[in-house]
C-alpha cells in the first residue's frame, strides 16, 4: 500500500493545526459577533482621524481636540466601576447591544452635524462623551461574552482574534479614514463609523446563547442585591485573586509612567527629529504590524504559566521609551515599536484568556471592568502631566523614567510566586 511522501504529510499536519487553531471561527454566534466586531473597528479607526480633522477645522485648534479626546477617556473612568455590574445584572449581550445603539446614535448625530455645517466644540465633547461611555460598558461585556459564545479551549484563540482583528484596524483604519476624508470629507467618515456600529447591532441581535450556556447573573445573586452590592461582590472577587490585583496596579502606573510618554510626546518628538509625520506614522504601523505577527503566533498556543508569558510581554512596552530616551534614529525606534506590539499582544491574550479561565463566569464583567478602571483612571493623568515634565526636566529624562519604571515593574511582577503559580485552565469555572 502506498504512503504518503514526507512534504504531503507535513502538509497535512500543518493544515490540521491551522484548522485547529482557527477552530473557534466555526462557531456561529463567535463568527457572527467577530464579523460585527471587526466592521467596528475599522469604522472607529477610521473615525478618529475624521474626528480631529472637525474639530481642527471648527477652529477649536489643538486645545479644543484636547477637551474631545478627554471627554471621551473621563467618560469612561466614571462609567467603568458599575458597568461590569450592570452587564452581570443585565445579561452581556442586552448590555453591549445598548452601549453599541449608543454609540450608532453619537456618530449619526455628529455625522448630521458636520453634513449641517460646523457643529460648536461642546457638541463634539457631549458625543465624544456618550461614546466613551458606550465603549465602558461594552468592553467589560465583550471579555464575558466570549466565554459565552467560544468553547471552553478555544478562548486563548478569541482573544487573539480581537487582538488580530485591533491591530490590524489600528493600520488600516486611519489610512483608509485620511484618504476618505479628503476626498469625501470628516461627515461622510463619521456616517460611515455610525454604520459600522449598526453591523455590530445587527450581530449582536443575531446571536443565539443557548440556555444552559455560562452563569446566569440571576443565579448568581441575590434576587434583592443592589447594583452597589453587585459592584461590591465583585471587588471581593478581584481583591482575593493576588495575581490580578498586582498587575492591575502594575498597569495603573505602566500608563502613567511609561505608555503616556510614547502615546504624547511620541508624535512631538516624531515631528522634532524623527521626520515627521510620515515616518511617525511608519513607527506606528511597526508597531500594529508587531502586533499582528504575534497574535498570529499565539493562536493555538496553550502555555502551562499562561501569566509568566503575558509578564514577559509585558517588558516590551517600555522598549520604545528606550530609543526616545536616547534620541536614537527612526529605525531603532520603529525597531522597539515592534518589539512593543508584539509583547503588548501576547500580554494581552493570555491575561485576558487567564482572567476568563480563573474567575467565574457570573462575575466576569465586573472583575474586568474592576480591572481596567485603575488603568484608566490613573492612566489618564500622564496625558495631563507629561508635557509640564517635559518643559521642566527634558524629554530623555521622562522616557528614560518610564522605561525604567516598566522594565523594573515587569521584573518585579515576575518574581511573584503568585504570578508564576497560575495555570492554563482547559476550561472556564
Amino acid at each position: 500500500m502506498p504512503t504518503a511522501s514526507p512534504g504531503v504529510m507535513i502538509r497535512c499536519v500543518r493544515r490540521e493545526r491551522l484548522q485547529h487553531r482557527a477552530r473557534v471561527l466555526r462557531e456561529r454566534n463567535f463568527r457572527r459577533f467577530y464579523a460585527g466586531y471587526v466592521t467596528s473597528l475599522l469604522g472607529s479607526s477610521m473615525s478618529t482621524v475624521a474626528i480631529a480633522w472637525a474639530v481642527l477645522d471648527s477652529g477649536a485648534g489643538a486645545t479644543g481636540l484636547g477637551f474631545v479626546f478627554t471627554a471621551g477617556v473621563v467618560s469612561q473612568v466614571v462609567m467603568l466601576p458599575l458597568a461590569g455590574a450592570v452587564a452581570d445584572r443585565l445579561g452581556r449581550r442586552r448590555v453591549m447591544l445598548s452601549a453599541d445603539v449608543l454609540r450608532c446614535g453619537a456618530q449619526a448625530c455628529l455625522a448630521a452635524a458636520l453634513f449641517a455645517g460646523r457643529p460648536p466644540l461642546w457638541l463634539f465633547i457631549l458625543l465624544a462623551w456618550l461614546e466613551g461611555t458606550g465603549e465602558a460598558f461594552f468592553s467589560p461585556a465583550l471579555d464575558a461574552l466570549t466565554v459565552e459564545i467560544s468553547p471552553p479551549d478555544q478562548l486563548g484563540n478569541a482573544n487573539a482574534l480581537y487582538g488580530l482583528a485591533t491591530s490590524a484596524a489600528r493600520i488600516a483604519g486611519p489610512a483608509l479614514g485620511g484618504v476618505l476624508v479628503a476626498v469625501a470629507g470628516p461627515a461622510a467618515v463619521v456616517a460611515a463609523d455610525a454604520a459600522s456600529y449598526a453591523v455590530s447591532v445587527l450581530a449582536l441581535g443575531l446571536l443565539r446563547r443557548p440556555a444552559a450556556a455560562g452563569v446566569t447573573a440571576a443565579a448568581a445573586r441575590p434576587a434583592r442585591r443592589s447594583l452597589l452590592g453587585d459592584v461590591a461582590e465583585g471587588w471581593g472577587e478581584f481583591r482575593s485573586r493576588t495575581w490580578l490585583w498586582v498587575i492591575t496596579a502594575q498597569f495603573a502606573c505602566f500608563n502613567l509612567i511609561t505608555w503616556a510618554p510614547w502615546m504624547l510626546l511620541g508624535p512631538v518628538m516624531g515631528r522634532e527629529y524623527l521626520g515627521g509625520a510620515a515616518v511617525w506614522g511608519a513607527i506606528m504601523a511597526a508597531q500594529g504590524a508587531g502586533a499582528i505577527v504575534a497574535g498570529l503566533g499565539s493562536l493555538g498556543r496553550r502555555p502551562r504559566r499562561p501569566l509568566v508569558i503575558a509578564t514577559v510581554g509585558t517588558f516590551c512596552y517600555a522598549l520604545p521609551d528606550i530609543p526616545m530616551a536616547l534620541h536614537a534614529s527612526a529605525p531603532w525606534v520603529a525597531a522597539a515599536a515592534f518589539a512593543c506590539g508584539a509583547g503588548s499582544a501576547l500580554s494581552s491574550v493570555f491575561f485576558t484568556t487567564t482572567m476568563q479561565q480563573q474567575v467565574p463566569p457570573g462575575l466576569l464583567a465586573r472583575v474586568s471592568s474592576l480591572a481596567a478602571f485603575p488603568a484608566y483612571g490613573i492612566g489618564v493623568i500622564g496625558y495631563a502631566i507629561d508635557g509640564p515634565l517635559a518643559a521642566a526636566l527634558g524629554t530623555p529624562v521622562v522616557f528614560g523614567v518610564g522605561a525604567a519604571y516598566g522594565l523594573l515593574s515587569s521584573a518585579a511582577v515576575l518574581a511573584l510566586p503568585a504570578v508564576r503559580a497560575v495555570r492554563w485552565r482547559a476550561s472556564a469555572q
